[in-house]
């Protein structure tokens, strides 16, 4: 088994809000990983007394425990009971409720002799590849079914935000974990397993440079930092801003490859 992280801030002298770890072996067998994008709120008040790395570190560190050493429970109820845990650890001193509470996308994958057991929650992306080659994108495409310009201001955001009709991310309700995209394969039609946040994963997403395939190409042939080198590369040579024209240059960007 092969497994290979990296990760790179968006800004120098700014905290990376991506989280990522992996999981060998998960209670004596098979073994997992977590990817969280810590969701950058915009200046003013969030209600929380905490940064997006402390969310994500403490929600990082339940979700790896829990889904290593609790395998009676599902991903989904792993989740739910890591958001109440990281809620629990702030919630004296937070208003929880507030609509930009610290919060992240997920991605967990745990795996054991038998089947792999998936699942994503907001726009970070996972990948699978078959034993032929052939490579299957298990996404939560909520904010891609959203209308033209729901995003736009901060305040229609907002509105959206884990609510019905909107899109979902891991904050300090654990219901949301019951709107996760979740599934199970069979172990023997999975070779390679790659994780990204959408800082990463811009290289087909954004820049278009190749297909889901491809990119797994990259992961596989030359590594988790090559593919970031490549979006940075990419995104310093866009001077005009033609891609980047309504994003931040660089973002937070985590890669993560299983050879399995």
């Amino acid at each position: 088994m092969r497994i290979e992280l990296a990760t790179a801030a968006g800004l120098a002298g700014r905290p990376n809000e991506d989280w990522a770890a992996t999981v060998l072996p998960a209670s004596g067998q098979g073994g997992g990983l977590v990817l969280l994008d810590g969701v950058t709120p915009p200046r003013g008040d969030d209600g929380c007394a905490h940064s997006v790395p402390w969310f994500t570190a403490r929600l990082g560190g339940a979700l790896v425990e829990l889904s290593g050493s609790r395998r009676d429970l599902t991903l989904r109820e792993t989740l739910a009971e890591s958001i109440r845990r990281t809620a629990d650890a702030h919630r004296s001193l937070c208003d929880l409720s507030h609509v930009r509470t610290p919060q992240a996308t997920v991605v967990m994958v745990r795996w054991g002799e038998a089947e792999i057991e998936h699942l994503v929650l907001s726009d970070s992306v996972l990948l699978f590849e078959s034993p032929d080659g052939a490579v299957r994108a298990l996404l939560d495409d909520r904010l891609d079914r959203l209308p033209p310009g729901s995003l736009a201001s901060e305040a229609t955001a907002d509105a959206l935000r884990n609510k019905e009709g909107g899109f979902f991310t891991a904050a300090a309700d654990p219901a949301v974990a019951d709107r996760a995209i979740t599934g199970r394969t069979p172990r023997t039609e999975v070779r390679a397993v790659a994780a990204m946040t959408d800082g990463a994963s811009r290289w087909t997403e954004m820049f278009g440079e190749g297909d889901w395939a491809a990119c797994l190409g990259v992961l596989h042939k030359e590594g988790p930092q090559s593919l970031i080198d490549r979006v940075r590369g990419l995104e310093e040579a866009d001077v005009d801003r033609t891609y980047l024209r309504r994003s931040k240059r660089h973002d937070d960007a985590t890669a993560v490859y299983a050879r399995l």
